[in-house]
């Protein structure tokens, strides 16, 4: 009895360093990883149609000054995206207010990512009495990242600051899925462009 509970112990060991070889995209040197900040700039972009439905209540050539709102630390970079936006459709955007004839507030109502795991196998388990640990044996595992982007457009008048009329909500959204199946095989799934990938050997 001894002998088999010896063998399992040495075969869970066993398969415990083989499933070390496993990566995640977990360790970064920056605030946000760089698939997390592709997840939160392209659903930016995304959300924004190259052609409008409804145009916008301001003559093209208009002169704009651009605000931003929101909860969210993504700010600058929502309004450099809007920015280039309404550019490419025939406005001029400027910070100042000097002869702005309209100011658009870009209002995030959110902007952002989501992460979210989905496990079955035996989890990461540290012994107490005894020294030895056993790293996480995956059967599947399932790493789960989106990016979501919804805001509006309110456009005021100027200088007299009169509400003109708020556009539609902009809305999109990106995923990275990072799956894991018998300890060793690993594969992902996305919708970004050119997401970065983990090169286990460099080129």
């Amino acid at each position: 009895m001894k002998r088999i509970a010896h063998m399992i112990f040495l075969s869970m060991l066993l398969m415990g360093l083989i499933s070390a070889c496993s990566t995640t995209q977990k360790i970064t040197n920056s605030a946000r990883t760089a698939t997390e900040q592709l997840l939160i700039s392209e659903a930016i972009s995304r959300s924004l149609p190259k052609q409008i439905d409804s145009p916008l209540p301001m003559p093209k050539g208009s002169i704009i000054k651009l605000d931003v709102t929101g909860l969210t630390p993504d700010k600058d970079m929502a309004k450099s995206v809007v920015a280039a936006w309404l550019g490419l459709l025939g406005y001029v955007v400027q910070d100042g207010a000097e002869k702005a004839t309209y100011r658009i507030n870009v209002v995030i109502d959110s902007l952002g990512s989501e992460v979210g795991n989905t496990f079955f196998g035996i989890p990461p388990i540290q012994a107490s009495l005894i020294p030895i640990s056993l790293p996480e044996l995956a059967l599947f595992k399932a790493d789960l990242q989106g990016g979501y982007a919804r805001f509006h457009l309110d456009v005021f008048e100027m200088p007299s600051g009169r509400f003109i009329a708020s556009s539609a909500p902009f809305i999109a959204d990106t995923y990275y899925n990072a799956y894991t199946l018998l300890f060793l095989i690993s594969f992902h799934r996305t919708d970004l462009d050119s997401p970065p990938k983990i090169r286990i050997f460099p080129k």
